[in-house]
């Protein structure tokens, strides 16, 4: 049996904040987005408020990276951007006391897998909604449910930003050549 959830962004919002919904559609999550900070910094909140986790930019790395602290601000995992091809992107995530995992997908479809080695343990899918910054998320029995949702967001980040920063990047070289 898997656990499905729905992570819908919040576009009202100062900042990133998400709310993330089970199958039958209650908000058990909440994925709170610090403003005005040096660096992108996620705080992961059940429903009442309580912080389960955190989701922080690492800054000063060659490659984008983003670490899932605990509620005590323990390092649980880190996700690394890992190859870059025109249409697939993967990440490297090792987990602290637990197996290291691979995500893999299609930026454009917004389609990801989570692998432990072979055996897949989640899946990352925007096909299952038509709203826009809305993608579900199924997890398989005996995973870490909020390390999992954690890593989909921090993923969803750094391939939207780094998709940004290109967009950017040409905007400013295109008026160079103006």
């Amino acid at each position: 049996m898997t656990n499905r959830y729905k992570i819908r962004q919040n576009l009202i919002s100062i900042g990133d904040d998400f709310w993330i919904e089970n199958e039958e559609g209650k908000k058990v999550f909440k994925i709170d987005g610090k403003v005005l900070r040096i660096r992108k910094t996620l705080v992961f909140e059940d429903a009442k408020g309580k912080k389960l986790a955190q989701i922080q930019e690492r800054l000063l790395t060659i490659k984008d990276t983003m670490v899932v602290e605990d509620a005590n601000g323990k390092d649980i995992a880190t996700i690394k951007k890992a190859l870059i091809s025109p249409f697939r992107d993967k990440w490297d995530v090792k987990v602290k006391n637990g197996p290291d995992l691979d995500v893999q997908g299609n930026i454009l479809d917004h389609e990801y897998t989570v692998k432990q080695g072979r055996e897949k343990v989640a899946e990352i899918s925007k096909k299952w909604f038509r709203l826009t910054d809305t993608y579900g998320v199924e997890i398989e029995d005996g995973q870490n449910d909020i390390l999992i949702l954690a890593i989909a967001v921090a993923v969803d980040m750094m391939a939207h930003d780094s998709k940004e920063d290109k967009k950017r990047k040409k905007e400013k070289d295109e008026k160079k050549d103006r």
